[in-house]
């Protein structure tokens, strides 16, 4: 979850700022601008927090900065994995305009602005604490720091859970206000690293949560063992939400509360089979509370469809006031700012009608590290997905090599899915009644197109393309998604999509069995596949 929190005080440091900042006019300016804070939890799906009705997990933290603010029900990630996500949020633009920055794990190019950047231009200091952009090399394209800003990692405690970070950010927050100037706004990304994987196993029970009260999504198999990894992922939530919860109560120390502006969501959804690294609704679909006190009092509900490439552009606005017309046409972003919804009355408002997402590579799942490439749009009814190499194993290879070449048992891979208890009882249980579908649907290889009616079918377990009664939606979506693709030059639909396989992975390589299909001796093979894979219809 991440929450960006936005407030009126300074900043400091860097030639450019002490420039600006020795001028009076922008003196004056800095004590109307708000400071910012980003907070951003690791993996979290919504509607995985109280102030969503979810009793099983406890967020006062969250579900302060909801009553008091804005709670945005629909509210998506630009990718279902970490670092192009965050590159995402940071720059406003959509994962597939950002070169290596829209895969997982690889460079952030020099060629694009993030936010921070822009702020420093009128004098905020920027920081971060945790997990900024990553995982990956910022360095590799020159950067000489993480996108997120300054790094503040020096302070570190001892948590009750053994498998949370050790990173006090809470304390580094407190010390990236101790070097503030007065009258210098700030920005600071709190990025918590929970509820990434792993966790200590049987926490949740441990304490004191009742593994009756759990609500089990029905893309995951209702067990003991899912139920308590469940209760484990809800700890750390908690974890997160404690963390937020101090970092408010500083706010309210340096009387600095009512002047920021907090943002409360996460990167993508929850590492669990089905969720997190897929195109569908619990991968992407994450929660989302702003709250600034100085222009909205009181609490608001919004069902509007939002990105978060749409956070960037909600800083800038806050920060640039008059100018920001200008600095979108500077720095041109896909993303739309939300400060509209803090108007009292919202005539004419212009809504998105729909949300765009992609996926390329994940972790290293597949023969020659391949991607699996996945574009979606999302409505207010449908999501329709796109799966551009359908002979590709969606969730990774099922098998791989092992260090000493021989190739290791099967169920052994499915690297796109984070290791867990709920893994391994869906791959122990397969071929039970109760799981058998469930764990196709997580692991299997898809079809070209998938659509899904979220009304009815939250959980995307219904595919109903090829049922003639949604003919006109399916092709009225497959349109829809393409026309934008192309306006926004995705490459996979400019006919250079495979430079997604050319980009560097800095962690492990895997390695993995060539594939039937690739072993096949007619080069064009592939090429006579794609063409035939998208659903005819009459």
């Amino acid at each position: 979850m991440f929450v960006f929190i936005l407030s009126t005080i300074g900043c400091k440091n860097s030639t450019e700022r002490n420039s600006v900042a020795g001028n009076k006019d922008q003196e004056t300016a800095n004590l109307d601008r708000p400071n910012i804070v980003f907070v951003i939890s690791d993996d979290q799906s919504y509607p995985h927090a109280s102030a969503y009705g979810e009793d099983w997990i406890r967020t006062p933290g969250f579900d302060k900065i909801a009553a008091e603010g804005i709670l945005f029900t629909n509210a998506f990630s630009a990718s279902p994995g970490c670092s192009p996500s965050r590159a995402a949020i940071l720059t406003g633009l959509n994962t597939w305009q950002l070169k290596q920055a829209g895969t997982h794990d690889s460079e952030f190019p020099l060629d694009y602005k993030v936010f921070p950047e822009i702020l420093e231009k009128i004098g905020y200091k920027v920081g971060f604490t945790g997990k900024g952009w990553g995982p990956g090399n910022w360095g590799a394209s020159g950067r000489s720091r993480n996108p997120a800003g300054e790094e503040y990692d020096m302070a570190y405690t001892k948590p009750n859970l053994k498998e949370v970070s050790s990173i006090d950010y809470a304390e580094n927050f407190n010390q990236f206000l101790l070097e503030r100037n007065k009258d210098e706004p700030f920005y600071f990304w709190f990025g918590s690293r929970e509820p990434h994987r792993v966790y200590e196993e049987g926490s949740g029970i441990r304490s004191g949560k009742k593994i009756e009260s759990v609500s089990v999504p029905a893309f995951l198999p209702d067990s003991p063992d899912v139920r308590s990894d469940l209760l484990d992922y809800a700890l750390e939530i908690e974890y997160f939400d404690q963390q937020l919860l101090k970092v408010i109560t500083k706010l309210e120390k340096v009387g600095e509360l009512e002047n920021t502006l907090i943002i409360v969501t996460s990167d993508n959804g929850m590492p669990f089979p089905y969720a997190k690294a897929n195109a569908n609704e619990y991968g992407t679909h994450v929660p989302l509370a702003i709250r600034w006190g100085k222009k909205l009092k009181g609490g608001k509900l919004v069902k509007d469809l939002v990105s978060l490439i749409d956070i960037a552009p909600t800083i800038l606005e806050a920060a640039y006031g008059e100018n920001y017309p200008e600095i979108m046409r500077t720095y041109p972003m896909e993303g739309k700012s939300l400060l509209k919804y803090f108007e009292p009355k919202l005539k004419n408002l212009e809504k998105r009608n729909a949300v765009y997402m992609a996926r390329e590579r994940h972790s290293s799942s597949r023969w020659n590290n391949l991607t699996y490439p996945q574009r979606s749009i999302r409505t207010d009814e449908y999501l329709y997905i796109r799966n551009f190499k359908p002979e590709r194993w969606p969730a990774g290879a099922p098998q791989k090599i092992g260090k000493d070449g021989i190739l290791e048992k099967m169920d052994g891979g499915y690297h796109d899915i984070d290791a867990s208890p709920t893994l391994d009882y869906m791959i122990a249980n397969q071929v039970e009644d109760k799981t058998a579908s469930l764990f196709k649907n997580a692991v299997n290889k898809r079809p070209a197109e998938e659509l899904y009616d979220i009304k009815n079918d939250p959980y995307c377990l219904n595919n109903l393309v090829g049922n003639r009664t949604y003919n006109k939606t399916l092709l009225d979506l497959r349109a829809r998604l393409g026309a934008y693709l192309m306006r926004t030059e995705d490459p996979r639909v400019t006919g250079n999509g495979d430079v997604y396989e050319t980009y560097k992975r800095y962690s492990q390589i895997r390695k993995f069995p060539e594939p039937k299909w690739n072993q096949d001796s007619a080069k064009n093979f592939d090429n006579k596949y794609l063409e035939n894979q998208l659903l005819k219809i009459d």
